[in-house]
């Protein structure tokens, strides 16, 4: 609802709600398919890999962001399936067909202050205790007191919102512990 109220009236969006494990699309429809913060939440991601697949023209591309589960500070939702690894998420799109494969790591842990890894020793002790809240409310409160004060962000993203910092290419054999978050690009 929140997506169509936002973007009602303009010709070159248009909102669906989808399975992503069966897509409504023709064979080779589409040059980008874009699964953002999602692959988690999939029962079965390899259904998706089958349907982009499926869905994108030869050369087109894949784009997976996800939450790096290897990082230190990672605390799993009780609502996911399955989280990856940077080689499993390789793996993964190897298996189902994907070439040039390259994974990226972003939002690279913080431990330069001492104020950095005292936040970070906190947090990785609560999380291993499982004493972080388990209502966006609850976390929203946990950030506050260690973080400060929460900025909400604009229906879109602008330029200049921030500094850009771009991702780093990263290794896929092997589990990265300095990034919160993984994307991967791959090839049909």
């Amino acid at each position: 609802s929140f997506a169509r109220k936002t973007y009602n009236g303009r010709d070159n969006i248009e909102i669906q709600l989808l399975d992503a494990h069966n897509l409504p699309f023709h064979d080779k429809s589409f040059d980008v398919v874009i699964l953002h913060e999602a692959v988690y939440y999939l029962f079965k991601p390899e259904k998706f890999l089958v349907e982009a697949h499926r869905v994108l023209r030869n050369n087109g591309v894949l784009i997976i962001c996800t939450v790096n589960k290897d990082w230190s500070g990672f605390n799993p939702s009780p609502y996911t399936y399955k989280y990856f690894s940077a080689p499993e998420l390789f793996e993964l799109l190897n298996q189902h067909g994907f070439s040039n494969i390259e994974l990226f790591g972003d939002c690279r842990i913080k431990t330069d202050t001492t104020k950095d890894k005292v936040i970070s020793a906190i947090k990785k002790t609560a999380v291993t205790l499982h004493l972080i809240p388990k209502t966006m409310k609850g976390k929203e409160l946990f950030k506050r007191i260690f973080m400060g004060k929460l900025f909400p962000l604009t229906p879109e993203i602008q330029d200049g919102i921030t500094e850009y910092t771009p991702p780093v290419r990263i290794p896929h054999d092997f589990p990265v512990h300095d990034f919160k978050v993984l994307y991967a690009l791959a090839f049909k």
